[in-house]
């Protein structure tokens, strides 16, 4: 099939001929769907996307197809709706407020931004935020010196029509256009054909991020083995999310945190996307989670809720040692024990400065963790996680050194035994049919879940010890599940026909 199609009024308005991507006219897009089926992606550069144009009809017609459209058709009614427009721009001129670099003789600046990209240095922040703001591939955006000639204001934003392209940025445009349509970071070139583009959206400077390096580079490596593209993307590739099919979250997940903008944003759009929004939610707190559990007869440890109000009446309510959690922490850093009514009143207060409510839970020892790893519904991989030398958690943090972490160990999902597995799954169904981590713990009188986490480790090393490639493959594999799905769409057949002097279009049924 054919991966990329840039799509223009008229031939000639696309002047450049050193890129290699396929250029159509619109006419051509509109009334002949020949260039390739399924999972295409289409740059739409026309002159204009005012309601019923050549330019709108392109992305209608692109989205009705299947295809993955920039702009789409959300985006063109958007930037045509000054309720919204207006304070998007407000939002934006934030970026635009203090521009380092330009000259106080310069009041009024027209600028030219590319899908993002901009080669003046003290605007590329801006440029960078217009895309991921408005999704429109080619900007206009007209800046203004404010009162006291300080601070700049963004005074309108418009498309840019491609003939428009200032001959001297030609160079720019073609990088931004090469970078958007082509994949930054590849371990080998996969299929042109390739079933679908994968984003997985990581943070390399995290030391405990769910996948290490090593573990994405064999995702994508196994991904070349099944027609499946994998591209590393980061924080600031927001906007370039649309490119792709399916969105795997590799970062620790939080909502007041990019990776639930970019989980929100996926299914906004129709894609396939773990974690998604809606797990995020619920996994992150602990709060949430607990009564979700606890109300549908999952077995928990002991949990109280503890407000300011209720301190006093709480304390002694459980035997010591207990365990306090402000409900939306990661990695223990939010989970600390009281082994007397002094440590429990010092902790509870320090976290009701966090969080206006914190969750008391009895301890129960054990010298290892279950984690049960569950993608739609079925077990993929099992593990032990071990508790660290001398320390009652798996990862002993430190303000002197880099957290630590106790042993982990893959167990063959057979031999997981059927009641942490039944458990295990009970809970994750709670929460949905994506991918979760369900903690669980072993005691004399049953099995009980701690915690379930809707982004996983998954690291080959660790949890895939057992499964190897394998489990890399399952999760895939179902991502390829979930886009097929999405794509699988029976339409009528359709004509289209043109009406040249009003060069308005009409959908006919063929029947």
């Amino acid at each position: 099939m054919t991966n990329h199609i840039v799509v223009v009024e008229k031939r000639n308005d696309f002047r450049w001929t050193d890129c290699d991507v396929t250029v159509v006219t619109a006419h051509e897009f509109i009334l002949g769907n020949t260039f390739g089926t399924g999972l295409r992606k289409v740059t739409n550069l026309c002159r204009g996307y005012s309601y019923m144009s050549l330019g709108y009809y392109v992305s209608l017609l692109a989205e009705a197809r299947g295809d993955r459209v920039t702009p789409s058709v959300e985006t063109i009614v958007d930037m045509q709706q000054k309720a919204v427009v207006t304070p998007r721009l407000t939002a934006l001129a934030k970026t635009a407020r203090t521009l380092e670099g330009i000259p106080l003789s310069v009041n009024a600046m027209s600028v030219q931004v590319f899908f993002g990209h901009i080669d003046e240095k003290p605007l590329a922040e801006l440029a960078r935020k217009s895309f991921e703001t408005f999704q429109c591939p080619l900007l206009t955006i007209e800046l203004e010196r404010g009162d006291g000639g300080e601070q700049w204001k963004v005074s309108a934003i418009r498309p840019l029509d491609p003939r428009d392209i200032d001959p001297s940025r030609d160079a720019v445009f073609l990088e931004a256009l090469s970078r958007f349509t082509r994949r930054s970071w590849r371990p080998r070139p996969a299929s042109e054909g390739a079933r679908l583009d994968l984003a997985i959206l990581q943070d390399p400077s995290d030391p405990m991020a769910p996948s290490n390096l090593p573990t994405l580079e064999a995702f994508a490596r196994v991904g070349v083995e099944m027609d499946i593209a994998v591209e590393l993307i980061d924080r600031r590739d927001i906007g370039k999310l649309q490119q792709f099919d399916a969105l795997f979250i590799r970062e620790t997940t939080a909502v007041a945190h990019h990776t639930f903008r970019f989980a929100r944003k996926a299914v906004a759009i129709g894609m396939p996307a773990i974690d998604d929004p809606a797990s995020i939610l619920r996994c992150t707190n602990k709060a949430f989670l607990s009564e979700l559990l606890s109300g549908n007869g999952v077995p928990t440890p002991r949990t109280m809720f503890v407000t300011t109000r209720t301190l006093a009446q709480a304390e002694g309510q459980m035997a010591y040692p207990v365990v306090l959690k402000v409900p939306d922490g990661a990695f223990s850093l939010a989970v600390k024990k009281a082994e007397n009514r002094s440590e429990f009143e010092t902790i509870a207060r320090e976290m009701l400065r966090q969080s206006d409510i914190v969750l008391v839970q009895e301890f129960l020892y054990t010298s290892f963790d279950w984690r049960i790893g569950i993608l739609a519904g079925q077990v993929i991989f099992a593990a032990k996680y071990f508790m660290y030398a001398d320390h009652w958690q798996i990862i002993r943090h430190s303000a002197e050194a880099p957290p630590r972490e106790g042993k982990t160990e893959a167990i063959p999902v057979i031999d997981v035994p059927n009641t942490v597995k039944d458990v295990a799954l009970a809970a994750a169904k709670l929460v949905g049919d994506g991918l979760y981590g369900v903690d669980l713990k072993q005691t004399a009188d049953g099995v009980v879940v701690i915690e379930v986490n809707d982004n996983p480790n998954i690291n080959l090393h660790e949890e895939g010890q057992v499964e190897g490639d394998t489990l890399l493959r399952t999760v895939l594999l179902h991502f390829q599940t979930l886009v097929e799905a999405r794509h699988r769409i029976v339409r009528p057949a359709t004509h289209l026909t043109l009406l040249p002097a009003s060069q308005d279009y009409v959908l006919r049924d063929a029947s």
